[in-house]
């Protein structure tokens, strides 16, 4: 008897191994990776079969328009530009041609499509507990400045209106900044990577000296380890490879697409797309992490949609003290956050005004 099953255990491992083993071969054979200065890339049709997609490639200098995309995947010859579900998105690399075929870099099979059209295969994805909220900016960093205010402000605005949102979905919430003082990039960071499944979103206003009409919104998760950011037109193969990488590349990517697809349709700013950047806070978060702009402030219109105080008649709230938000001294120390011209304790009746940090008395990983 003790024979006879071992026996049918062996053939049972056996059946297996091999079912396995085909399995494997059966998804190896789905790609034919295809070597260029010893690159791997892959075919835009070989992507399309793998996934059971249809896809199309416009030619080299056209613009995709969300409203005449027809397909999930939507390439752009010689671009980087991608429309992806109806997200539009930018590849690390640019697609190539190559006898007659068009080439995607490996990189963004796995770290821009996959993530984007399996969302459900990303590893933890539905374990998110906590939101961390980063008003970017603050104190005597004033970020982008308009003649209706500067980023900073406009920035936690956005954050308190968005925290009782999150609050309402049973979503922790834990903000980088309660008031007008600056925090160190890096303990940004340190307040995600010590929250228990959490989610960072970084949340900024654009600008730029370059074009006074630029417009939209866009969205950036960190550029994975060998391959450029979006702002980079050329970076050597050497520099590429000495840049670090993240081991939530696609946690990022999912997260970003999500935020994308929220955002779409509910705000009138043109869709500039999913992007990657090596930002501080991104780089040294060890969570999914994005960063958002939400328009620019250099836009006359768009400048103008940031005058809410004006809009909604609102008070300007009063500024907190660092040494008010307990929670962020405590995890850090005070000696590392910025200093005031003039330190003053606040008094009984001022502390009792002042508010705390919403869901970050104590921060435990």
């Amino acid at each position: 008897m003790i024979i006879t099953v071992k026996r049918w255990f062996a053939v049972a491992l056996l059946t297996t191994c091999i079912t396995l083993a085909r399995t494997v071969a059966s998804a190896a054979d789905d790609w034919q990776v295809i070597k260029i200065n010893g690159h791997d890339y892959l075919s835009v049709d070989n992507i399309a079969r793998f996934y059971r997609l249809p896809a199309e490639v416009a030619p080299s200098g056209a613009k995709i328009r969300f409203e005449t995309v027809k397909n999930p995947l939507e390439f752009v010859s010689g671009s980087r530009e991608v429309m992806i579900n109806g997200a539009r998105c930018w590849l690390c690399f640019p697609l190539v041609e190559q006898n007659g075929k068009f080439l995607v870099a490996r990189t963004d099979v796995a770290k821009t499509i996959e993530p984007q059209l399996r969302p459900h295969r990303v590893p933890n994805a539905g374990k998110v507990e906590t939101v961390v909220l980063d008003a970017g900016h603050g104190g005597h960093d004033k970020g982008a400045v308009s003649r209706y205010g500067n980023e900073k402000d406009f920035a936690l605005d956005v954050a308190r209106k968005l925290r009782p949102l999150l609050q309402a979905k049973g979503l922790r919430v834990i903000m980088t900044r309660e008031g007008d003082y600056f925090v160190p990039l890096e303990v940004r960071a340190q307040i995600a990577n010590a929250a228990r499944n959490s989610i960072f979103v970084s949340i900024h206003f654009n600008a730029t000296d370059r074009d006074p009409n630029a417009t939209g919104f866009e969205i950036f998760s960190f550029t994975p380890r060998g391959a450029p950011s979006t702002s980079d037109d050329w970076v050597t193969p050497t520099a590429l490879s000495m840049q670090a990488g993240s081991e939530v590349d696609a946690q990022s990517m999912a997260l970003s697409a999500c935020i994308y697809h929220s955002l779409l349709g509910h705000i009138p700013e043109f869709d500039r797309g999913i992007k990657r950047a090596r930002f501080a806070v991104l780089r040294l978060t060890r969570v999914p992490a994005v960063l958002v702009e939400g328009g620019f402030l250099t836009e006359r219109g768009e400048s103008k949609l940031t005058d809410y105080r004006r809009q909604t008649k609102l008070v300007p709230a009063e500024p907190v003290t660092p040494e008010a938000d307990l929670s962020l001294a405590n995890l850090i120390g005070e000696p590392a956050l910025a200093p005031t011209p003039a330190k003053i304790s606040p008094t009984p009746s001022q502390q009792r005004d002042l508010p705390t940090a919403l869901e970050s008395a104590v921060i435990i990983p």
